[in-house]
């Protein structure tokens, strides 16, 4: 089947997300124009991508924060679904089987826990993405989009460039030669590939318990490490420029964000979680204390504590006859 009939039948099927999609485009697009930016430019719409990625995310946060939240439940169960899985162990029949997977969806159910839930936030962006390719796509040809994005603009998108020689609806397959639009995709590709891989390193290494490390999945997950970034690699050739530009911006929050998440919602008993307890644990002390913590040479903290000044409030003198009075029994 050829790539564009696809891209154009999945287009007809999330029309109302791409009728979004380019209105947040097209309203980053006038805010720019109206700043004094060349509206045809290639960098005022790459601007415009990227303005588009921080709505899309943002409104994506409450998903993000519902996922970590069902990722804590399942560690919680995990011990409850071992069980189940002992139960089971070394029966190969079809009614053990079936009796061991309603028993484990009876515990999602009963705890509201959902395993799919880890994908909601990919399988959310995944019809942006291919909303964006086939925006994309129409405007490289001239044609209008569903909604704001008409002709006129459709046509300026399509024919805008990078520094007036790298179009943003080429990519390493059509560039022709280009050697500007090969340099910045291959850049680019690098860029989305390495950001992806540190965002899922971070992840293996620091934030999984060490029952989630002795796991079969662990094992899995440690293989798609190395795996994934080589999608990127091999697949990144065929996307366009504005299309990749929106990719790497992409992928460039989903590291910070996982890097934020990891340091102040860690998985609990992971490496990351003990981490944060020395945190917090050397920021109790300093509060109790009412002293600042010095970093010493082997990078401990050691708590100064406060020492009560001598006083050095002057004696009175005391006269004869006060003495001699304090001096005598009453």
């Amino acid at each position: 089947m050829d790539i564009n009939a696809l891209i154009a039948g999945i287009g007809n099927l999330l029309w109302p997300l791409k009728w979004l999609i380019e209105a947040i485009l097209v309203t980053f697009h006038t805010g720019l124009t109206f700043l004094g930016m060349d509206p045809a430019a290639g960098l005022t719409w790459v601007l415009s991508i990227v303005g588009l990625v921080l709505v899309v995310r943002a409104a994506l946060i409450p998903i993000f924060v519902r996922q970590i939240k069902s990722q804590r439940r399942m560690l919680e169960v995990a011990p409850q679904i071992k069980k189940i899985q002992d139960k089971y162990k070394g029966k190969k029949d079809q009614y053990s089987r079936e009796a061991m997977s309603r028993e484990t969806m009876e515990l999602y159910k009963r705890t509201g826990t959902n395993p799919l839930s880890s994908c909601l936030p990919l399988l959310i962006q995944m019809p942006i993405f291919f909303s964006l390719f086939s925006t994309l796509n129409g405007a490289q040809t001239g044609h209008a989009g569903v909604g704001l994005l008409n002709k006129a603009l459709s046509t300026e998108f399509g024919q805008s460039s990078l520094f007036n020689i790298a179009p943003l609806h080429e990519s390493i397959t059509t560039a022709n030669g280009n050697g500007v639009v090969i340099a910045i995709a291959i850049t680019m590709v690098v860029l989305m590939t390495a950001s992806q891989f540190i965002t899922q390193l971070q992840i293996m290494s620091k934030n999984q318990s060490p029952e989630m490390k002795a796991s079969p999945t662990y094992r899995q997950q440690r293989i798609m490490l190395y795996i994934l970034p080589f999608v990127f690699l091999f697949s990144g050739i065929n996307f366009p420029l504005g299309v990749m530009f929106y990719w790497l911006t992409t992928n460039i929050w989903t590291m910070v964000q996982q890097f934020i998440v990891i340091r102040n919602m860690p998985t609990p008993g992971s490496e990351a979680a003990l981490a944060r307890e020395a945190r917090l644990d050397r920021k109790r002390q300093r509060r109790n204390l009412g002293a600042p913590a010095t970093e010493t040479a082997g990078g401990s903290f050691a708590i100064v504590e406060d020492v009560k000044p001598v006083s050095t409030q002057r004696q009175q003198p005391v006269g004869k006859t006060r003495a001699k009075k304090s001096g005598t029994k009453k």
